[in-house]
């Protein structure tokens, strides 16, 4: 894969791996595709299925449609989430919609294989829901993840101590961006994950790196183990 090669994670947070470093942020979603496709073979391999969890955002967008045409067996894939948004569903800025739009309708995933959080009932019902959902399932082969500008990841920011929680998922009633309520997988599931591989791209993302290599222990600093995939700008700061 086209990449700067790994910085030692020292740089940044000492309990997670080396950072890969791509120039743009489409050679990080090539590279991220076939991450993927290489995890999935090899559960598959394994333990006869692969148990995928998708993130939203703008920059997983790319691979997703990278995705579509990747080797993976979609028929012994199964499809969570990483977090949700509590508005109705087909809503387009629900995550699950944009997974849909970009990759899951355009793959041979069987309908029953893709577990949606019912984020349209509210947080605290469709927190419920998904415990019940992922508890029969752990832990997952992979996550994907992304790092907010203030150094959220899934739906766990800073300053909302629902990060804490033990659950397997967590209601989320005032997040500091719109809308307010979701629901994300617990850091407990992250963690547990056997892979996690976080996807952060541009400028904007620099700051937020720069604090978690002086220590700042944002949700995003606390996913222990993770691989991480980042373009230059984002390290550097600059915009290209």
């Amino acid at each position: 894969m086209t990449s700067s090669g790994a910085i030692p994670w020292t740089l940044m947070v000492p309990t997670c791996n080396p950072i890969e470093v791509f120039a743009n942020s489409e050679d990080l979603a090539v590279a991220a595709a076939g991450r993927i496709a290489a995890l999935a073979a090899r559960a598959q391999a394994e333990r006869g299925v692969f148990r995928l969890a998708l993130s939203g955002g703008r920059t997983p967008h790319r691979c997703y449609e990278h995705l579509r045409h990747g080797a993976i067996n979609w028929l012994h894939t199964e499809v969570y989430f990483s977090d949700e948004r509590c508005l109705p569903r087909g809503d387009p800025e629900r995550n699950d919609t944009m997974a849909l739009e970009t990759l899951l309708r355009h793959v041979p995933v069987p309908p029953s294989h893709i577990h949606f959080i019912p984020a349209e009932l509210g947080p605290t019902e469709a927190a419920a829901a998904y415990i019940r959902v992922l508890a029969s399932v752990q832990p997952l082969d992979l996550v994907l993840l992304g790092m907010g500008e203030d150094g959220h990841t899934a739906s766990l920011f800073p300053d909302d101590c629902v990060w804490r929680s033990k659950a397997l998922a967590v209601p989320v009633v005032d997040a500091p961006k719109p809308p307010a309520l979701r629901v994300s997988l617990g850091l407990d599931v992250l963690n547990a994950s056997r892979h996690k591989l976080f996807l952060v791209a541009g400028a904007e993302k620099h700051q937020a790196l720069q604090r978690m290599k002086e220590g700042a222990q944002f949700p995003a600093a606390l996913v222990v183990g993770a691989e991480w995939y980042v373009d230059q700008a984002a390290l550097s700061g600059e915009v290209g």
